[in-house]
């Protein structure tokens, strides 16, 4: 190539100037617009959601209104009513609803009471972004029928419920058993773990090294879940033994229970 074509081949690079340009002696400013509002967002419409009511909650419900009614409209600032010829409970955004996030935080907070969860573990999901519902039956894990079934739901909560209380105390999550339904509430992980010591006791695991395992996970430090709410039904309270002793405790009464059951068929054989 000859040098006339080599220029002509060059590429030229120009620079542009990152200042402002001046417009009659005054520097270009960036407009300035103020955050839109809630219901701007969707464009004016009001958007709604209907949780529905099962009849085996409907008498709750009538009860704890107001300890529903009071979070939802008071500080989400969502509409709520209750259709009684529909059985459910309808949702709607208000012209003052600081965040559309709010009106699915409010439906996922009615729908856990549904469930069977109390109200003050599920007003936690009005609180935390974090925080989940997980769903299982016992038959998606394992087929039980008959007296099986009802020795797996016993292994589940345990005498008492001290099973369920122990899981709950070490993940640090919720769990109500409705018959062949299972529902966890708490955050990702936490619900994992939950969810493979349920299954493990659904599959015969006996209760003792369901503990070990579940002791073996705390002691890991793999629980990152915050405290949410907490009542006095066996839960972990601020003063209250840590989770780990409460389980020690338990596996050395199951050990001592089971002992004594042992002499006992000792002594039996003996009088024989």
């Amino acid at each position: 190539m000859d040098s006339n074509q080599a220029s002509t081949a060059t590429m030229e690079i120009g620079r542009v100037s990152s200042e402002p340009k001046l417009e009659s002696g005054f520097p270009q400013l960036k407009p300035k617009f103020e955050p839109l509002k809630a219901q701007e967002m969707s464009d004016g419409r009001v958007q709604f959601r209907k949780v529905s009511v099962p009849a085996h909650r409907f008498t709750p419900l009538k009860k704890a209104w107001m300890e529903i009614y009071t979070p939802i409209y008071d500080q989400m600032k969502i509409d709520i009513r209750m259709n009684i010829k529909a059985r459910k409970v309808e949702l709607k955004t208000r012209s003052d609803t600081p965040d559309v996030s709010n009106l699915q935080k409010c439906a996922d907070f009615v729908h856990a009471f549904m469930l069977g969860f109390d109200v003050i573990d599920a007003i936690a999901l009005l609180r935390l972004d974090d925080l989940y519902v997980d769903s299982f039956e016992i038959k998606d894990v394992k087929t039980l029928r008959g007296e099986h079934l009802s020795r797996a739901i016993g292994r589940l909560s345990g005498k008492g419920g001290k099973t369920k209380f122990a899981i709950e105390n070490a993940t640090r999550t919720r769990i109500v058993i409705a018959d062949t339904k299972i529902h966890i509430l708490g955050s990702f992980l936490n619900i994992k773990v939950a969810r493979d010591s349920l299954c493990s006791l659904i599959l015969g695991s006996p209760a003792g090294k369901v503990y070990s395992k579940l002791r073996t996970v705390t002691a890991s430090g793999s629980k990152t879940q915050q405290d949410h709410a907490v009542d006095g039904k066996g839960h972990d309270q601020p003063g209250t033994l840590h989770s780990s002793v409460l389980m020690n405790r338990m596996k050395r009464k199951i050990a001592k229970e089971s002992s004594g059951l042992c002499v006992a068929g000792r002594m039996g054989l003996e009088g024989i």
